[in-house]
């Protein structure tokens, strides 16, 4: 007889780790994310040169090369700049019938199969794609014994985010919840991380089954940006409830690699798919770099 599968264990969080915790959990988080939103947004030529040529210095790996407007003083505000559109060709599209690709430049967080209705958040902590998806039974069902990734967005990151493959939008749903941090500490130390933070779900039909793509918020990233409908930001006053977004009539057709949206500053993608749309590659584990457009997975 098999043994059944035992949970991995977390590791016990260090001092520093524990101190960043609870600096969180006292901050003011929306407070504090709506003064970055507009500080972001601020147009002065000495603020915004400030904001620009200090983040260049603090992350050496971004390169204006590959962007459309390839000089700093090119862009009207640190939000313009944050979410820079590319060159044309800049990340190719793997053309593929079958082929999923990544929404973005990032890092795999974690990936694997939704077992039962659980996903995998960090070693020791797993949630449940209902709370995920906003507490909707009938939302998350289709999703059981699928599969999903985690993809995280590093401040250095291209900030815009593509369809893995082609899709109709269905629905789109705003959850309002805290604004955690989602670095790799916060995922390890906070349960139900994913689930809790401030999130848009994305619902498509595509040829090969449902696709869910969430977009989860963090400290300092309140808002996100959706091609069809523009920026989605935290409620005021704040509501406790999901809240339906309109869906365009008639509803978009995105096709492989288009925009569907962006984060204003970073944050994560979670994917969920019905069991046998895809398998994942071999290759993409946890700690894994991305770029736009490679293939992650292959469709059946």
């Amino acid at each position: 007889m098999t043994p059944p599968k035992l949970p991995e264990l977390a590791t016990p969080p260090s001092v520093a780790d524990r101190l960043f915790i609870a600096l969180q959990q006292v901050l003011p988080q929306h407070t504090a994310t709506a003064a970055i939103h507009w500080l972001a947004r601020v147009q002065n030529p000495l603020l915004r040169r400030a904001l620009i040529n200090g983040f260049l210095s603090l992350y050496p790996q971004v390169t204006l090369s590959e962007a459309e407007r390839t000089q700093p003083a090119q862009y009207h505000s640190f939000n313009d700049f944050f979410t820079r559109a590319l060159q044309p060709g800049a990340r190719p599209i793997d053309a593929a019938s079958d082929a999923l690709v990544s929404p973005v430049d990032g890092t795999v967080s974690q990936c694997g199969v939704i077992e039962d209705e659980r996903l995998l958040q960090a070693k020791g902590h797993w949630y449940s794609a209902e709370a995920l998806l906003g507490g909707a039974a009938a939302r998350a069902a289709p999703f059981r014994g699928g599969h999903f990734a985690t993809l995280y967005l590093a401040p250095y990151n291209y900030h815009r985010i593509h369809m893995p493959l082609a899709g109709t939008l269905r629905e789109v749903v705003h959850i309002p919840g805290a604004l955690y941090s989602v670095n790799q500490v916060t995922a390890e130390n906070v349960p139900g991380l994913f689930a809790r933070n401030e999130r848009v779900v994305c619902l498509f039909d595509t040829a090969f089954g449902p696709l869910a793509m969430v977009l989860v918020g963090a400290l300092f990233v309140g808002s996100v940006s959706l091609v069809w409908s523009g920026e989605v930001t935290p409620t005021r006053p704040r509501r406790h409830y999901p809240t339906p977004l309109p869906v365009p009539v008639p509803a978009p057709l995105l096709a492989k690699g288009e925009e569907m949206g962006r984060f204003n500053m970073g944050s994560t993608v979670v994917l969920l798919l019905p069991p046998g749309m895809a398998a994942w590659n071999p290759t993409l584990t946890a700690g894994q770099t991305l770029r736009l457009g490679e293939r992650i997975g292959t469709l059946a």
